[in-house]
């Protein structure tokens, strides 16, 4: 059996699939790197939303961000998130 903190670290990386906007925004950096207007746009969110949403990813380590001058660029973290998600559509669908 994995130690406790291992646990409570997967249960939080699992709690961060819980909610459909993050979920949403996690399908559409599938397609690749977003800024925060470019990530509303196609969840159909505010900016408010996304960006509260995107600071739970990030803390999840699900997404990393990068600065492009004002701009705030947001990408999946690496292969695993995709991995993640794909799996996930895959056992839902069966």
């Amino acid at each position: 059996m994995p130690d406790e903190e291992l646990l409570f670290d997967v249960a939080d990386l699992f709690k961060a699939f819980s909610d459909t906007t993050r979920i949403k925004i996690l399908f559409a950096l599938m397609g690749g790197d977003l800024s925060v207007g470019e990530i509303t746009e196609v969840v159909g969110c505010t900016q408010s939303a996304a960006s509260h949403q995107l600071r739970n990813l990030k803390q999840a380590r699900l997404v990393r961000a990068t600065r492009d001058g004002k701009n705030v660029i947001y990408a999946l973290s690496d292969n695993h998130v995709y991995t993640i998600l794909a799996q996930g559509i895959t056992h839902v669908c069966e």
